[in-house]
């Protein structure tokens, strides 16, 4: 199991941008599978976005493709989202989560829901 520390969450207007990091105390992050998540108030968690060890392919939710980039630094043991032309919508708490599963695609996503490591989530609003 490894110690995930999410920050970089905030207020911000309708199209703007935020950068969010996920920090990991594992020696072996850069073998692991990352993602984001998110939860809306009073709805299940979703999944966001996922890498792989090589942050070859990453994989989106169709409601993020386009607008989110989540990419990895495994020198820092990090990963990031940058978020683009924000939504209300995506007002929500962010989760990164780290599994030691190799996958692809759709896979990803998969692993993650079922992943042990999880951090604590970081509050995004978006104001209209």
């Amino acid at each position: 199991q490894v110690l995930l520390l999410e920050s970089g969450g905030g207020l911000v207007q309708t199209g703007g941008s935020l950068r969010l990091s996920c920090a990991a105390s594992r020696d072996n992050f850069g073998r692991l599978t990352m993602g984001w998540f998110r939860q809306h108030p009073g709805k299940e968690r979703e999944f966001v976005a996922a890498i792989t060890w090589s942050g070859i392919s990453p994989y989106y939710a169709d409601s993020v493709k386009g607008r989110f980039t989540i990419s990895r630094e495994n020198a820092k043991n990090t990963i990031y989202l940058q978020m683009s032309n924000l939504k209300p919508e995506d007002t929500a708490v962010y989760f990164c989560a780290g599994d030691g599963k190799d996958c692809l695609g759709y896979g990803c996503q998969v692993i993650l829901t079922g992943a042990t490591s999880w951090g604590q989530g970081t509050q995004v609003t978006v104001s209209s």
